[in-house]
């Protein structure tokens, strides 16, 4: 590549040379422009510096002789910038091209000759490079692939440089529609011949890449090499061929394939996508892969849904068999399980068959549940860390399940409330007051706090405290408390009931009466032998006292005396 610039800029320098002294050497002739433009100037000051750059690489070697080609590289394109000026203050100022318009034209066929010949070379040497690279060993390759790639993008480069060239001869009055229809089938035919490599490329790319995943670790060594050559290669094409999609849209050349190529293999969002043509393509494409694909699998397709849905059907009056099974071996009287207990067990045996099914439909599709499985198992453990408190809900009904503190259609005092259980699961426990609000309570506050069950006995003993004043007699009151007791038909007579004289309270002698009662019959108990206490107390003259204070007056003689004398008067 260095040989080559030190050659192109050689014969440009050489040419321009020997322009200029013909220049010289030609008889003056009477012009309308007196003086020399400043572009004339530059284009004169910077071949003497070409010149001396390449007399001077001439005579250095290695690393200074690469610093040298970089240098006349640099000022070529110096030069270039100069002559598009010129070529541009050409065209627009008609003095300044009948002079110098011989002058100018030789110099643009000049990069147009070197660049058609440069062309040439390059598109050969990039040939025999290709056949090098096949037979080198896989170690060598990188190198040297990295070096064609070089090569090919300076030929892209000179590809655009030659289409500027036939832009300033056309400046120039100089007829190139031929030239520019040949450097169009030339740039054309390279998109082609890119596009089609890049799909070979990418493929042979993603069949190592999935060899690498299964081989042996004897055998990743050697397939790793040969994926990087791979992958390199993948990116070079896209690189060049992004270039010579540049290249094609300044040559008015349809390049919406291959800008949907470049999306479907990089995925980039760029402002091609905004071009109907691009979207148009793509769409198209997809339709008739959709089209092709439904084609070749849909009366497949059709069947694996026509079984997937035998299977879910199936599986879901399986599901309905299975839980009125279970519901009826749960609630046999011998197991004695609770509501919950029964409802946990009905509801996870449908649920399981369910799944059960739904797995069997999957996999009868074609789909691999292996993945699936251990996705589950992922999404279990981040779900269990970002779900901690139901999780706890969950353990602490879990518990309540096994030890079955109380079971619905309890009255509990649990979680800071207190009322009937009317509903159960896992995770809360529904409580409805007496007032018909419905309370909604995590298991893990149940659980973790006291749990008082009001109806878990089926027999309760009614603790009532009755008082009568200190001049009452408590033989007669002991005899109104025993008979009502005993007049009343829901209290038992076993266990024994209690009525003893209790408390001397300050205003009142106090009597605990506690006949036992079924649960059920509590509160009627409650009230029938409070009101039949206060009709008897009546009856009979027993009283009912109240607290009272009395208070004691205690005065001198002489103000007793004053004080009876003055109500006299």
């Amino acid at each position: 590549m260095r040989l080559l610039c030190i050659f192109f800029l050689l014969v440009s320098s050489l040419s321009w040379s020997n322009i200029a002294l013909a220049q010289e050497e030609k008889p003056q002739e009477e012009t309308v422009v007196t003086t020399t433009p400043v572009e004339i100037t530059q284009i004169e000051k910077l071949t003497a510096e070409l010149t001396e750059l390449l007399n001077e690489s001439k005579t250095t070697k290695g690393s200074a002789q690469s610093v040298v080609s970089l240098q006349l590289i640099n000022k070529n394109d110096e030069l270039r910038e100069v002559i598009e000026n010129i070529v541009d203050d050409t065209a627009s100022q008609r003095d300044l091209k009948v002079q110098y318009h011989q002058q100018i034209l030789a110099k643009v066929k000049e990069q147009v000759a070197f660049v058609d010949e440069a062309i040439t070379f390059l598109t050969k040497k990039i040939a025999e490079d290709e056949l090098k690279l096949d037979d080198m060993p896989d170690e060598q390759k990188l190198l040297f692939q990295k070096k064609t790639q070089e090569t090919h993008k300076f030929l892209l480069r000179l590809l655009d440089q030659q289409r500027i060239n036939y832009i300033w001869l056309e400046k120039l009055d100089v007829d190139t529609s031929k030239q520019q229809a040949e450097l169009k089938g030339v740039i054309e035919h390279k998109l082609e011949f890119l596009s089609a490599s890049l799909n070979f490329n990418s493929q042979q790319e993603q069949m190592l890449n999935n060899q690498l995943k299964s081989a042996a670790e004897s055998e990743k060594g050697s397939l790793q090499l040969i994926h990087i050559l791979a992958d390199r290669q993948v990116k070079g094409d896209i690189s060049s061929l992004q270039a010579l999609i540049k290249l094609g849209d300044n040559m008015k050349i349809n390049t919406a394939e291959y800008k949907k190529q470049l999306f479907e293999q990089t995925g980039n969002v760029t402002n091609d996508l905004l071009n109907i043509a691009v979207i148009v393509s793509i769409a198209k494409n997809n339709l008739e892969n959709i089209t092709s694909w439904l084609g070749d699998n849909a009366p497949q397709l059709a069947f694996k849904l026509l079984i997937f849905i035998v299977i879910i059907a199936l599986f879901r009056v399986l599901k309905n068999v299975t839980r009125k099974m279970v519901r009826k071996a749960v609630g046999a009287p011998n197991l004695r399980m609770s509501q919950l207990m029964q409802d946990f067990f009905i509801s996870m045996s449908g649920k399981g068959v369910f799944c059960i099914g739904l797995l069997i439909a999957l996999s009868q599709i074609g789909l691999d549940l292996t993945p699936i499985l251990t996705g589950f198992g992922v999404a279990g453990v981040i779900i269990g860390f970002a779900l901690q408190d139901t999780l706890s809900n969950f353990a602490s009904g879990m518990m309540l399940l096994i030890y079955r503190p109380f079971d619905v259609g309890d009255f509990v005092e649990a979680g800071g409330v207190s009322g009937k259980v009317s509903h159960m699961s896992l995770v809360s426990t529904t409580i409805k007051t007496f007032d018909n609000q419905i309370l909604i309570v995590p298991n893990s506050k149940i659980w973790g706090d006291t749990i008082k069950n009001v109806t878990h006995e089926r027999v309760r003993r009614v603790d009532m405290v009755f008082g009568i004043g200190y001049s009452d007699d408590l033989d007669l009151a002991e005899k109104v408390f025993n008979d009502i007791i005993d007049e009343h038909p829901m209290v038992l007579r076993q266990p024994e009931k209690t009525i003893k004289l209790h408390t001397l309270n300050t205003s009142s002698v106090d009597y605990i009466v506690r006949p036992w009662v079924k649960t059920e019959d509590y509160w009627d108990v409650y009230w029938d032998v409070t009101r039949e206490v206060k009709r008897r107390f009546d009856e009979v003259g027993l009283s009912i006292p109240f607290p009272q204070q009395d208070v004691h007056l205690h005065m001198a003689q002489e103000q007793a005396i004053a004080l009876n004398q003055s109500k006299k008067k």
